[in-house]
């Protein structure tokens, strides 16, 4: 009996990105699905969607047009994530060929979905908001690498005025403290040596202790991690300013396996917007967070989000941002035209700012963003950077990629007894910045040598 095969195609934040791993996973367990990066070889088709950009519903029936000719197959045909849990049933009304229609605290029903869906002959929804109910009925992760997210947290009690997420996926619910803890050791245990810790606001995070009545802050947790034997990196994305505590300013200063890049998101310069978008803090004082942190951390590499063209935004706001790069010396962003979501506040806000103009404003403020990072890449040539290679380069198969601490892409030749370089941390001297990556050249030849009169793996 040939072996079933899933296809997962995932768009958006690392969230996703985890939980489409956990689609995987929750598939092989219960029904012995394979992954396949082939659609017309599939017997289950999972579309993981994000509904934060423009017409990212749009999107999912487009992808979804794609793949409704395998239909006549037998094959079956799901949606999840957040645009799933924005409208519901109605990507059933609208493609009723769709089986199963699922949200991102659901997905570990996807087995029973599926199997009701055969049962009553009828497509299937669930969008509700389990607590945590999600976490406790996960198999065991399959580890790919020597790289894994741990989801700590979901969803966010920020209601920003733009922001869909509260609403997609549900108000903040934090993981027991323990449960966390197991599966980073889990992870240790498999040969993981960096976790990313993942939450829409993770530092926020308040995890209950045990039986106990005590409750883990951020910070806590990240002290614990850093103790688990194996685990040599840690990251976490994505962070909101105003939880970011003098304790989790300490931990930098502490824990050197914290990594020395943070993305903390920012959204705009303009305390006139911050205070429209209902963030909660000034650019004063998202900018002394940055001096205290630089105070224990003076060459930590930060990046950001912007949102440009908010409705209301003047020449003077956009000034304001502008400034904010300069103060800051942002090593990378991601930043993106204002995308009126259906159900947020600012949808309903008045805006007479020409697409043009706010395109304008997007290109400057980018052009002004990558002439940092070419700055800050410029200055790493000739230093010895720390990479965890992580396996074949993308451009050049010949070649490895590893990533820094500071997040960046560097690529080099592994020589003879690159196989046995994957999955470890190693040195190299970087060599030449690229647009968006380095090259590198490995910086201690002893530790080749030292790997390959290792014998090799089984």
């Amino acid at each position: 009996m040939s072996t079933k095969k899933v296809y997962i195609r995932s768009f958006g934040c690392q969230m996703n990105e985890y939980d489409a791993d956990k689609m995987a996973d929750v598939m092989r367990a219960a029904e012995g699905y394979e992954p396949t990066s082939d659609p017309e070889q599939a017997d289950l088709i999972l579309f993981n969607t994000c509904s934060i950009r423009e017409k990212a519903q749009e999107k999912v029936f487009s992808d979804l047009g794609r793949v409704k000719h395998l239909k006549s197959k037998g094959v079956l045909i799901g949606v999840g994530g957040c645009v799933a849990s924005q409208e519901g049933a109605a990507i059933i009304e609208r493609a009723p060929y769709v089986d199963v229609v699922f949200g991102p605290q659901t997905l570990h029903r996807l087995p029973e979905l599926l199997q009701r869906r055969r049962d009553a002959a009828r497509p299937q929804v669930d969008i509700s908001f389990p607590e945590i109910e999600k976490f406790d009925h996960l198999p065991p992760a399959q580890v790919k690498g020597a790289s894994a997210f741990v989801s700590i947290m979901e969803g966010c009690s920020k209601y920003c005025a733009y922001c869909v997420v509260p609403y997609t996926r549900g108000e903040e619910i934090h993981r027991p403290f323990d449960d966390v803890l197991v599966e980073v050791a889990g992870l240790a245990d498999q040969g993981v040596k960096e976790v990313t810790l993942l939450g829409q606001n993770v530092n926020a995070y308040r995890g209950r202790m045990g039986d106990t009545a005590e409750i883990a802050d951020f910070a806590l947790l990240l002290e614990y991690v850093h103790e688990i034997p194996g685990i040599e990196r840690i990251r976490y994305t994505t962070s909101h300013p105003n939880e970011f505590t003098q304790r989790l300013v300490d931990a930098y200063g502490r824990l050197p396996k914290l990594v020395n890049h943070l993305h903390l998101p920012v959204q705009h310069g303009s305390d006139r917007i911050l205070m429209a978008m209902k963030r909660g803090y000034t650019t004063l004082e998202y900018k002394s967070t940055i001096r205290k942190l630089r105070a224990v951390r003076p060459d930590i590499s930060l990046s950001t989000d912007f949102i440009v063209g908010y409705p209301g935004e003047t020449e003077d706001d956009h000034a304001r941002s502008l400034k904010l790069i300069e103060d800051i010396g942002y090593d990378a962003s991601f930043s993106f035209v204002f995308s009126p979501r259906p159900g947020t506040p600012a949808a309903n806000l008045h805006d007479d700012t020409p697409a043009e103009r706010k395109l304008a404003r997007l290109q400057q403020l980018q052009a002004l963003l990558e002439g940092n990072v070419q700055r800050i890449s410029a200055s790493r040539v000739g230093t010895v950077q720390t990479i965890l290679v992580e396996g074949p380069s993308r451009k050049d198969a010949a070649e490895l990629m590893g990533r820094t601490e500071c997040n960046r892409i560097v690529n080099f030749d592994g020589g003879p007894h690159s196989a046995r370089l994957v999955g470890q941390l190693i040195d190299v001297s970087i060599t030449e910045a690229r647009p968006h990556s380095l090259r590198a050249e490995v910086h201690l030849p002893e530790a080749a040598s030292t790997l390959a009169a290792q014998p090799t793996p089984a």
